[in-house]
């Protein structure tokens, strides 16, 4: 098993890795919209929340030698269900042909107040 990190997505805020890898999978903790280095949450409408979520996304699967086309399944959190069409069209046009599994629930609350937070698990290449 290894530990995946990578300073140009946040860092864990508790006792937790960005990834970890076992065999040819890659297991993500949840991101929610910190931005890297200064750990401020972005705010605003859940599009920005998205936008920076995937974005912290891109640079964990990066780190791991990977990327969107090997993910295999996504968890979606978000605070409101009423965020969910709006939040889509952000994930459908960052992801662009990926179309990973889903899974996406209402939760109480996210960590430091964020609408959304996501995980997933991805194919690692055979190379990386």
């Amino acid at each position: 098993m290894q530990t995946i990190s990578t300073p140009n997505a946040p860092g864990a805020i508790g006792p937790y890795s960005q990834a970890k890898s076992t065999g040819n999978l890659l297991y993500t903790s949840g991101q929610i919209p910190l931005i890297p280095g200064t750990s401020d949450l972005v705010t605003g409408p859940i599009e920005a929340q998205t936008e920076q979520v995937i974005a912290n996304l891109n640079a964990v699967l990066a780190a791991a030698g990977t990327d969107w086309a090997r993910v295999v399944k996504t968890t979606v959190f978000l605070t409101d269900l009423g965020d969910f069409a709006a939040f889509n069209a952000i994930y459908e046009k960052l992801l662009g042909g990926a179309k990973p599994a889903r899974s996406t629930v209402q939760v109480a609350a996210l960590p430091r107040g964020a609408k959304v937070e996501i995980e997933l698990i991805a194919e690692l290449r055979a190379d990386a």
